[in-house]
């Protein structure tokens, strides 16, 4: 049985910095391909970043490019996403996702190409 549970969210100032992680379980990260979105109130799902296969480069919604850097550690079986200069725009659920095998690069962010989904952690920017 696949898992997937991220942690490290919480409030933060604007500017600020935090870092997400996800844990998998029941799958090889090494041979798959992970994501994070994020999920503000009243809006739909988006894509933050994703790296689709290991040695690949990651690839990142334009408006955290610069800022987040998505960290993949095989050894661990986890993926981080590390957060600068955090904004109030920034504020959301975040969620992580798994895939069991490489993806190509154009179904890196989309959502239907993930097989497995953790619960989500909030994370919450003040201004």
């Amino acid at each position: 049985q696949v898992q997937v549970l991220e942690a490290g969210g919480g409030l933060v100032q604007a500017g600020g910095s935090l870092r997400l992680s996800c844990v998998v379980s029941g799958l090889t990260l090494r041979t798959g391909g992970a994501a994070w979105f994020r999920q503000a109130p009243g809006k739909e799902r988006e894509f933050v970043a994703a790296h689709r296969r290991s040695g690949a480069s990651a690839a990142y919604a334009d408006s955290v490019k610069d800022r987040f850097t998505i960290i993949r550690d095989n050894a661990k079986n986890t993926v981080y996403l590390q957060m600068n200069s955090l904004k109030p725009e920034d504020t959301a659920v975040y969620y992580c996702a798994a895939h069991p095998r490489s993806l190509i690069i154009t179904a890196q962010s989309m959502g239907d190409s993930y097989d497995y989904w953790g619960q989500g952690t909030q994370v919450t920017v003040s201004s």
